[in-house]
């Protein structure tokens, strides 16, 4: 993998309105929210029906796996993952008696910040937290065209515990599931020094071409007191191996402690939020201007 290409960078996503084509029943209207990339599509009217008449979780599964082309879960790992984190979404909220436009804005909102946490490789939980954050608040104020009340202070309060506590606890194993892994490879190229030639190159060069010997060379060779020779170059990479070995290691130990406070911050933030959920709640939804 080049050097800044091909790996995309952590970046801060704008929140949106998570639209569905479900709004009917709402007092606002669809003109009021803008053009269409405003109305994304996640789960349907018609994806919604079918979801309300699976009974049974072997049933709701199957609903899901069709509606997102996740049939093969049973041999694919990830469509395993991705159709576990559908069915426990799709189950909370019938667990808390969520109406259909709240059903599936919830969902885009799992869905959009999963997207978010794989969409690099690159540590980026700080910006899918902030994503999350935005997306509850897009769907909790009424401020069209740009937010909407959706979701009371309860549900908001509920929602914000659940996606925490189970996706992301789990946040580093979902990337690591569906992002590739990052190595570093090291190439070095000597100042005043040729490039060293390929091995292969080297072994087919020796077996077709035979380089002609002194008879000296062959006298030396025949008594065994042929004198070691060493390359002029050897000092020189057993120094840069030996300054490149203890780079490597203060590196090592860098990213060690930056990955330790990153992570020491966000189970700080995690515990702060576990503290003010246990709090009482405040009463209601707001005042609709």
């Amino acid at each position: 993998m080049g050097s800044g290409g091909g790996l995309t960078q952590p970046q801060f996503h704008k929140a949106q309105i998570c639209m569905c084509g479900l709004l009917r029943g709402l007092h606002i209207s669809l003109m009021a929210l803008g053009p269409s990339p405003w109305r994304r599509k996640y789960l349907d009217a018609h994806s919604m029906d079918l979801i309300d008449k699976a009974q049974t979780s072997d049933q709701l599964k199957r609903v899901l796996a069709e509606q997102f082309q996740l049939q093969d879960w049973e041999s694919d790992p990830r469509a395993a993952i991705l159709l576990d984190l559908y069915f426990y979404t799709m189950q909370f909220s019938r667990e808390h008696n969520f109406t259909r436009e709240q059903s599936s804005a919830f969902f885009a909102i799992v869905r959009d910040t999963h997207e978010a946490c794989v969409e690099t490789p690159l540590p980026n939980v700080e910006e899918c937290y902030h994503y999350l954050t935005e997306l509850l608040f897009c769907h909790a104020i009424r401020r069209p065209p740009f937010s909407i009340d959706l979701f009371s202070q309860e549900q908001l309060a509920l929602i914000s515990d659940y996606v925490v506590n189970t996706y992301f606890r789990h946040f580093k194993l979902y990337k690591y599931a569906f992002t590739p892994q990052v190595r570093l490879d090291i190439s070095l190229s000597y100042v005043g020094l040729p490039e060293p030639e390929p091995a292969a190159e080297l072994g087919e060069v020796g077996d077709s071409v035979k380089v002609p010997v002194s008879p000296v060379e062959e006298e030396e060779a025949e008594s065994g007191t042929t004198a070691p020779s060493e390359s002029p170059t050897a000092p020189l990479r057993e120094y840069i191996s030996a300054q490149l070995c203890q780079e490597l290691a203060q590196l090592r130990l860098a990213m060690e402690e930056q990955l330790r406070a990153s992570e020491e911050q966000f189970n700080t933030k995690l515990a702060l939020l576990e503290k003010t959920s246990t709090s009482p709640k405040g009463g209601g939804r707001g005042h609709r201007k």
